[in-house]
């Protein structure tokens, strides 16, 4: 048996609205040589027999359209993970962990009445039947979101952008890893802006001392991380360009966009109402200047500190 990890994020270029970090755990019936194989013939399967299509989020979610097919993705995998779909916020916080900011001030109000759709019991059921017939199961689906005030606060502690995203999936990672900690593992991330060196952050939250670097190029970085007495098994840790063509970082890529477009609906929801005329926003750079213009008298008015709103650079 072979522990597959797959992590991804979504938010990492806005400055309004959370850093979301997910990462997804697949028990696999195969060697690490084999497991990769393996996983796509079983979500292959799945997606025959019904199951939603995980891909990148950025293919399934553009520009506003698409979000039944990432809800429904997202959910499915939720529903397999926790045994059961949520049918609101409350109920996807219990499932996927620390979603909900430390302090609701900034438009989070409204989290709760986020608008989401109980998944079809059936398709979940299809889909993970289709992976047990080929030797895989999803056992976790986590996320962590990382809203502006804890991001500054991060920040000030001398971290930068790359470190925050880093030092998150790799927690994430490493939580699920220790689930396993006899079988061998892989870790897949996808590549975090332009870090190329990762080997300190490994050794860190793998409590690893002994890391070795097997590559280190613009386009895959990968680190083997060797047994030791609490950890029978060794573990497998890769960063590349282009890491959501695999189906566990793919479903971690829509679960972190997924969360991300709920917090920004209720964002949105909470300063239009507030502020009369004013357009819903995504958050990157160039709008949220112009959403920032739009929403000042609003900010203002409700005493908002700007660090509870802004993600500084």
């Amino acid at each position: 048996m072979t522990l597959v990890i797959g992590t991804d994020e979504a938010g990492y270029g806005p400055t309004l609205g959370p850093l979301v970090v997910a990462a997804t755990a697949w028990r696999v019936d195969a060697s690490p040589d084999d497991a990769e194989a393996v996983l796509e013939r079983a979500v292959a399967a799945a997606e025959a027999d019904g199951g939603p299509a995980w891909a990148d989020s950025k293919q399934v979610y553009r520009a506003g359209a698409g979000f039944a097919a990432l809800e429904r993705g997202a959910l499915v995998g939720v529903a397999l993970a926790a045994g059961a779909a949520p049918e609101h916020w409350a109920a996807l916080a219990r499932a996927v962990g620390p979603i909900a900011p430390h302090s609701p001030r900034g438009g989070w109000e409204r989290l709760g009445e986020v608008p989401v759709t109980a998944g079809d019991p059936e398709t979940t059921a299809a889909v993970g039947a289709a992976l047990a017939r080929h030797g895989v199961v999803l056992e976790r689906l986590v996320c962590r979101a990382i809203y502006p005030a804890e991001f500054n606060t991060l920040l000030a502690t001398g971290a930068n952008k790359s470190d925050i995203l880093s030092g998150a999936t790799l927690e994430l990672a490493a939580d699920l890893r220790s689930t396993a900690a006899s079988a061998p593992a892989l870790v897949w991330c996808d590549r975090h802006g332009g870090r190329k060196r990762y080997g300190g952050l490994v050794a860190r939250h793998f409590e690893a001392p002994l890391v070795e670097a097997r590559t280190e190029t613009p386009r895959q970085s990968v680190y083997v991380v060797p047994p030791t007495a609490h950890r029978q098994g060794s573990c497998r840790v890769e960063f590349c360009v282009g890491g959501e063509a695999r189906p566990p970082v793919a479903l971690a890529s829509m679960a972190a966009k997924y969360v991300r477009e709920l917090a920004m609906r209720a964002f949105n929801d909470f300063w239009c109402r507030r502020a009369n005329g004013l357009q819903p926003t995504a958050g990157y750079p160039v709008d949220a200047d112009r959403w920032r213009r739009d929403a000042a008298a609003a900010i203002l008015a409700t005493g908002t500190p700007e660090d509870d709103l802004w993600r500084r650079a």
